[in-house]
């Protein structure tokens, strides 16, 4: 291409209507009767919503591989082929009871980034690809973020193929069923770098009324079974002072997981989200409660600090009261920091875009924390009406969706180069 016909690359936007016609045609693959999505991965419905990505960016000129878990990457080629891909992407399977934002947002503002490029006539020195990965969501198979989670070599091919779903179909069963096992072996595929757009699946920008989340990384998981024992009595004929409660100092230490949160702040969390009396008898002094914790935080020296204070609190309980406490590691999954020039790509482009922008971290898992391990990576969100995702009332504002695809387009060109720019 001529250089001196290059566009001005600081004017260039997105079609704003395009990309949200494009969310919405996506959507009715699925669609429920409240307004969300159900497109589980690898059933007939998810064969549909991946013909159709695939079609799109076939007409837009790009070439499509896929690979033996099913990711589907579809190339853009840049003036130097041989330079690796600057990627973008996320997924298009949904929860049972999604939405048409979650997953499905990062893949067709990639697409639009590419409609927008060949639209002007823009070519990049790098290849640019947009990318779905297989089975992120874990409805119906697990782990969650299957696909991207082979790429990376978190597990194996063999253990993902081996999955099976609540009626005993393999993933690699379905996988070939709906023709999506790809010639090429999950992680030889190069990329230079990654991002992903993504509600932000929380209230945080919502309350600060901010248009742009900056995401600098994800937290750390740490996940528990607590166990408290006691000992089963009457709840009448037992006085007060003589009971053995499991409940009330289970309760005691459920608070303690909250306040354990607020003690590593910003970005602390602790929830306790499942909770299990024995005997679970009206009249009945609970003998034993078993409960979840979840905690995270923003780095892995804080989540183990996190961890080292919920067991000194347990353990001055279990002195406290003589009731054992046990307290099990069930799993955990690192804190995940995105790359500094990904994340200073993104919050550039969002300013000389005039977005309101703010830092922000991702207290959910995505396709971009297994991509972090293998290129540098980063997020951008956007906001999502009332924090709600993982919902079929899941909403985002028109004008936020083109936003962040504009975001994203800008720092995907700063990473892969306009020549004569």
């Amino acid at each position: 291409m001529d250089t001196k016909t290059q566009p001005n690359i600081s004017a260039l936007r997105i079609d704003g209507q395009r990309l949200w016609n494009s969310l919405m045609e996506l959507a009715r693959i699925g669609a429920t009767d409240k307004g969300g999505v159900c497109r589980l991965a690898l059933t007939e419905l998810d064969k549909q919503g991946r013909d159709l990505v695939t079609r799109w960016a076939r007409e837009a000129g790009m070439n499509v591989t896929v690979d033996k878990i099913g990711n589907a990457f579809m190339r853009r080629s840049g003036r130097n082929n041989a330079l690796p891909p600057v990627m973008t992407g996320s997924h298009i399977d949904t929860q049972p009871t999604g939405g048409k934002f979650d997953g499905n947002y990062g893949v067709l503002a990639g697409l639009e980034v590419v409609r927008t490029l060949n639209e002007r006539g823009i070519e990049t020195e790098a290849p640019i690809e947009v990318a779905f990965w297989t089975n992120e969501e874990g409805s119906r198979f697990v782990p969650v973020m299957m696909g991207s989670g082979v790429f990376a070599k978190a597990f194996t091919l063999e253990h993902a193929y081996a999955a099976t779903d609540a009626e005993g179909k393999s993933v690699k069963d379905e996988l070939a069923r709906i023709g999506y096992i790809g010639p090429e072996e999950p992680g030889d595929h190069p990329i230079g770098s990654y991002f992903e757009t993504h509600i932000e699946q929380g209230p945080v920008l919502e309350d600060h009324d901010k248009t742009i989340g900056v995401v600098t990384g994800v937290l750390g998981i740490r996940w528990y079974d607590c166990t408290v024992t006691g000992m089963e009595a009457h709840a009448g004929p037992t006085p007060m002072a003589l009971r053995k409660d499991a409940l009330q100092v289970a309760s005691r230490l459920m608070q303690e997981v909250v306040a354990c949160a607020h003690r590593h702040p910003p970005h602390g969390r602790g929830t306790v989200g499942m909770v299990q009396v024995h005997p679970n008898s009206r009249n009945v002094i609970p003998g034993r409660v078993k409960f979840s914790i979840d905690l995270r935080n923003a780095s892995d020296a804080l989540c183990e600090a996190m961890d080292a204070d919920i067991r000194g609190v347990a353990a001055r309980l279990s002195a406290e009261t003589g009731l054992p406490i046990v307290i099990e590691p069930v799993s955990a999954y690192p804190a995940q920091p995105f790359d500094a020039g990904c994340v200073d790509a993104v919050a550039r482009a969002a300013q000389a875009l005039g977005y309101s922008a703010m830092p922000a971290v991702s207290g959910a898992g995505h396709d971009a924390v297994y991509m972090a391990r293998l290129a540098p990576a980063g997020m951008i969100f956007i906001p999502c009406k009332d924090g709600i995702s993982h919902n079929e009332i899941e909403d985002a504002k028109p004008e936020h969706i083109e936003a962040g695809c504009n975001v994203l387009l800008h720092a995907m060109l700063e990473r892969a180069g306009v020549p004569g720019a």
